[in-house]
């Protein structure tokens, strides 16, 4: 099969076409031949960092990157009860770890996946799933009825996420973004709108239950001032000796923690469902095909994508 390599860490030229073995499959595992990979920032962080690449892979060179997916199931272990071949699924395989996705044949846990609704194209099912499953992780057991919720970069992969995630659940949210994207994140469900380029949004949000902070640095830290007695922070990108810091300067009983999300089959479920009954709808950004994987990274890293950004085979 034809995979992606990352031969070295480093920049995009790193990542080189090869044909390579499609890899076997475990008893609980099945074999998915993909359609479409969804690329994340996450991903050209840990293509650009010799340590993430130990840390994921346990190895710094000759990995294949990658872990949101959508395919067809071509062949299943012998204990697999969930799907069968012909199956069409979705999914973010092994996060954290080795989810080798960017390749003709990708192996995942039954456990990691989700049968694509019939209404949902394989390049909508891909663009839900890590970034998906992030914002319903962080959201699903701490955001209730009426609570305030600001949602920073509510534009981005996560954000547009969330917005919508959080808006079924019945919250008021107010997100971040320029002004440019100010309709694309008020059509989401955003009740409420700060042009960051040219607000303070800590001078604008006031009595808020519950922050998404996908930014980190000064953001999580004026986010603090923001805060209802009792609230909570979630700052995705922050590593702990900053979310310690933030909670020392923390006040009114306010609570920082950082959150990374796993692979889990039960909540990919739940946003298969919400894909089938049209509670969340993914925007694709760009879509480029198999063999332009670096254009996508370069994409990705600029930083101003709306939504999410797609690879077809």
């Amino acid at each position: 099969m034809k995979a992606i390599v990352l031969e070295k860490a480093g920049g995009i030229e790193n990542l080189v076409m090869k044909d390579i073995n499609k890899p076997t499959i475990n008893e609980t595992e099945v074999l998915v031949a993909v359609k479409a990979i969804s690329i994340n920032p996450a991903d050209a962080k840990v293509r650009s960092a010799e340590e993430a690449l130990k840390l994921f892979y346990g190895k710094p060179t000759d990995v294949i990157l990658g872990w949101d997916i959508s395919g067809t199931v071509v062949s299943v272990g012998t204990k697999v009860s969930k799907f069968k071949v012909g199956d069409n699924v979705f999914g973010m395989v092994n996060f954290p770890g080795a989810g080798n996705a960017y390749a003709e044949f990708v192996a995942s846990s039954e456990g990691h996946l989700a049968k694509i609704p019939s209404t949902i194209s394989f390049e909508e099912a891909a663009a839900t799933t890590l970034a998906a499953l992030t914002a319903l992780q962080v959201l699903q057991h701490t955001v209730k009825k009426d609570d305030r919720v600001l949602i920073h970069a509510g534009s981005g992969g996560v954000g547009h996420f969330a917005i919508q995630i959080a808006k079924s659940l019945g919250a008021y949210v107010v997100t971040t973004s320029s002004a440019k994207n100010k309709d694309f994140v008020m059509s989401l469900g955003a009740d409420e709108h700060i042009d960051y380029k040219k607000q303070a949004f800590e001078e604008v949000a006031t009595n808020i239950d519950f922050v998404l902070d996908g930014m980190g640095g000064e953001v999580l830290f004026n986010s603090l001032k923001v805060m209802r007695n009792g609230g909570s922070i979630i700052s995705l990108p922050t590593p702990p000796p900053v979310i310690e810091e933030a909670q020392n300067k923390a006040e009114n009983n306010v609570k920082v923690a950082s959150m990374l999300v796993q692979s889990n089959g039960d909540d990919m479920n739940t946003l298969k469902e919400m894909l089938a009954n049209n509670t969340l709808k993914p925007t694709i950004y760009k879509t480029f095909p198999f063999a332009e994987m670096r254009a996508a990274h370069t994409e990705v890293e600029a930083g101003r994508t709306v939504g999410k950004v797609i690879v077809t085979l």
